[in-house]
C-alpha cells in the first residue's frame, strides 16, 4: 500500500466510457463496442470558456514541487543507471493511460486549450481526481467503475457467473471474444510492447550495479514484467537493503478498480536513499510482533505473526510515474502487497521525505492556521507528521491478512471496500503505534499531543481529495467516528477544531477494534455499511473546507521531474 494522505479511487459508473485504443495483444479478441469512451467533444466545445476557467482554478489546487536529490555520492555508472531507471519508470505512464482512459494522444488532440491539456495530463484522463472525478472535457461522461479492466457493458453478475479461473487475478484484463463471451487477457500479453521496453531498460541498468542484491532484483523484476509472476522479485526486493538507489515498478495498487478492487495499475517510483535518516528509523521495525500482540482486539484477530524481516528507510523521490503520479501524490510506501511475502518477510516501508516536507510546508501548516484551535497550533510539527506517516506504513503489517473462516484474503473478501478499509486501518493503527512506542520510551511521550493534533490536521488535509479517493473515504470514516466519540470538538464561533487527548486515545482503540474485526471476519456488508454511513463529508465540514479554497491553500502538489531536472 501507499499513503497519499492522500496514498489513492475512483470511478463512478460502469459504462459510457471506453478505449479508443484496442489493447495491443487482444487483436484476436473482438472489443465490445461499449468498451469505447464516451465521445469527446470537438475542439471548440472542449475549449469552452467555462471549462477553461474551471480548469485553471483547479490547476491552482496543485503546488509545483521540483523533485531533486543530492547525487554527489553517486559515481558515473550509478548516475547512468539512475537515468535508465527513470526511462524504465516512464514506460509505465503509457500503460497507465491505457488502463485509466485509453489512447492518450487521441484525447489530447481534441483539446485545444493548453491548460485543459495540461490538466488532462495531470489526471491521466478527462476526470478531475481531486474533485470527485468530475469530467472537465465536454462530451465525456462519468468515469466507469471498472476503468479499462473490464468491458463497459459487463455486469457484476456476468463477471461472478463467468467460469474463468484467473478472472480475479491482479494481472488480467476481461475482454470479449468473437462470440461476445468473457475471456481473460494477461497483462504481459496486453501490454507486451511497453513491458518488453521497460524490462530491457532494467536489464541494462542491472549491468551497471555494484550491489549484487539490487542487480538481482532488477533482473528478477524485468522477468516479472514479462511473465506477471511478481512474487520472486518481491522476495528479491525484500532481501535488497543496502543499495543507495531503488525503483518500485509494476502493477501494484488496485485503487483504480472501483468495480471489484481486483485489478492492479502500473506505476513507478525512482528513489535515492537518505542514509542518515534510514539509520535512525531502523530500530522501530523490531517492535512489530510485540505491537501485534498488544492490539486492542480479540486474540483471534491478531493471531498472525507479522514478518520480522521488515525494514524502514527514508528516501528522496526523484521520479513518479503512472498510478503513483495521478491526483494526490504518495508520501510513503509500504510494499510488497503480496500477503504471503508479508507473512514470511514483512514489508519495506519507504518514507519519501522530500515530498512529505513539501506537503507539510505548502499545505499542512496553512490548513492548521485556518482550522486548528490557535492554542494547539504549536502542536503541529513536521516530526509528528513524519512519524504519523511512517507508522501508517508500518501499521499495514499489523492485523490480519487472511479471513478467519478460511475463505481467502481480506482483500478478496472486502472487494471494492478493501483499499479504503486497509488505509483506514493503517491510519488509526499508525497512531496507536506512536502511542504505544511513547509508552515504551522509544518516542518522546511529552510530545504525543503533537502527533494527535497533527493527525487531525492530516485528516482535514486529505479529505479535500474528494470522495472517490480510497484514502479520503478512510479519513472521513475516521473523522466522523472520532467526532462521534468526542475525540475532538469544533468551536461554532470560530470554526476551529480542538483535540481532546483522552477521548482521542479511547476512540483510537475503539475504531481499531472495529476495523480489525470487520477485516478478520471478511464482512463485506459491515464494511460497506460503515463506509456508506460515515464515509461522507457533512455540510459543516464542507463549509469549513471551503475556507481553505477561499484562502487559496493548495490541495496537493505536482512535480517538475526527470533526468533534466536532476542534471543527468
Amino acid at each position: 500500500m501507499r499513503q497519499r494522505l492522500l496514498p489513492l479511487c475512483l470511478l463512478l459508473a460502469l459504462g459510457g466510457c471506453s478505449a479508443s485504443h484496442e489493447d495491443a495483444a487482444t487483436q484476436a479478441v473482438t472489443p465490445a463496442p461499449a468498451q469505447q469512451h464516451a465521445p469527446v467533444a470537438t475542439t471548440a466545445s472542449a475549449a469552452a470558456p467555462p471549462i477553461e476557467a474551471n480548469v485553471r482554478r483547479h490547476l491552482a489546487d496543485y503546488a509545483t514541487v521540483k523533485l531533486t536529490a543530492d547525487l554527489s555520492g553517486l559515481d558515473a555508472n550509478q548516475k547512468k543507471m539512475l537515468g535508465l531507471l527513470i526511462d524504465a519508470a516512464d514506460v509505465t505512464n503509457a500503460i497507465y493511460w491505457r488502463q485509466s482512459w485509453g489512447e492518450k494522444d487521441a484525447l489530447l488532440a481534441k483539446i485545444a486549450d493548453p491548460d485543459v491539456r495540461a490538466f488532462a495530463e495531470l489526471n491521466y484522463g478527462p476526470w478531475d481526481r481531486l474533485d470527485n472525478d468530475r469530467p472537465f472535457v465536454a462530451g465525456v461522461g462519468p468515469r466507469p467503475a471498472g476503468a479499462q479492466f473490464y468491458p463497459a457493458n459487463m455486469s457484476k453478475a456476468e463477471f461472478e457467473q463467468a467460469d474463468l479461473k484467473d478472472k480475479a487475478s491482479l494481472y488480467t484484463l476481461l475482454r470479449r471474444d468473437d462470440a461476445g463471451k468473457l475471456q481473460t487477457v494477461p497483462y504481459h500479453v496486453a501490454y507486451k510492447a511497453e513491458l518488453d521496453k521497460a524490462a530491457d531498460l532494467l536489464r541494462q541498468a542491472s549491468k551497471l550495479v555494484v550491489d549484487k542484491g539490487f542487480a538481482h532484483y532488477l533482473t528478477m523484476r524485468a522477468d516479472a514484467l514479462q511473465s506477471d509472476d511478481y512474487q520472486p522479485s518481491d522476495f528479491a526486493w525484500m532481501d535488497m537493503k543496502t543499495n543507495p538507489v531503488d525503483i518500485v515498478i509494476g502493477p501494484i495498487e488496485t485503487y483504480e478498480d472501483q468495480l471489484f478492487g481486483y485489478k492492479a495499475s502500473y506505476e513507478s517510483y525512482v528513489l535515492v536513499k537518505d542514509q542518515a535518516w534510514s539509520a535512525k528509523l531502523a530500530r522501530f521495525a523490531r517492535y512489530l510482533p510485540e505491537l501485534q500482540r498488544e492490539l486492542p482486539v480479540a486474540d483471534k484477530y491478531k493471531a498472525e505473526t507479522p514478518g520480522s524481516d521488515a525494514d524502514l528507510n527514508a528516501y528522496f523521490a526523484v521520479y513518479y510515474a503512472g498510478d503513483a503520479n495521478v491526483g494526490a501524490k504518495t508520501i510513503a510506501i509500504n510494499l510488497p502487497n503480496d500477503e504471503q511475502v508479508q507473512l514470511k518477510k514483512g514489508t519495506r516501508r519507504l518514507q519519501l521525505e522530500n515530498v512529505m516536507k513539501a506537503k507539510f510546508d505548502t499545505i499542512m501548516l496553512p490548513i492548521a492556521k485556518a482550522l486548528i484551535a490557535e492554542d494547539q497550533q504549536k502542536n503541529l510539527t513536521f516530526d509528528a507528521f513524519f512519524q504519523n506517516t511512517m507508522f501508517h506504513e508500518v501499521a499495514h503489517g499489523l492485523g490480519i491478512k487472511n479471513t478467519l473462516d478460511g475463505r481467502g484474503t481480506v482483500r478478496e473478501a472486502l472487494k471494492d471496500q478493501a483499499s479504503s478499509f486497509e488505509e483506514g486501518k493503517a491510519d488509526v493503527l499508525g497512531l496507536y503505534m506512536v502511542t504505544k512506542l511513547a509508552d515504551k520510551g522509544e518516542l518522546d511521550k511529552s510530545k504525543l499531543m503533537d502527533n494527535y493534533v497533527t493527525f487531525l490536521a492530516g485528516i482535514l488535509r486529505s479529505v479535500r481529495f474528494g470522495a472517490s479517493d480510497a484514502h479520503a473515504k478512510a479519513n472521513m470514516v475516521r473523522f466522523n467516528f472520532f467526532q462521534q466519540e468526542g475525540a475532538f470538538s469544533r468551536d461554532p464561533a470560530t470554526g476551529r477544531y480542538r483535540v481532546d487527548f483522552d477521548k482521542m486515545t479511547a476512540a483510537m482503540d475503539k475504531l481499531s477494534a472495529k476495523l480489525l474485526t470487520i477485516q478478520g471476519d471478511g464482512d463485506y456488508a459491515a464494511a460497506k455499511a460503515l463506509t456508506d454511513s460515515m464515509g461522507q463529508v457533512g455540510p459543516t465540514l464542507a463549509a469549513d473546507l471551503k475556507k481553505l479554497d477561499a484562502a487559496h491553500i493548495p490541495v496537493d502538489i505536482r512535480f517538475e521531474q526527470g533526468k533534466d531536472v536532476l542534471g543527468l
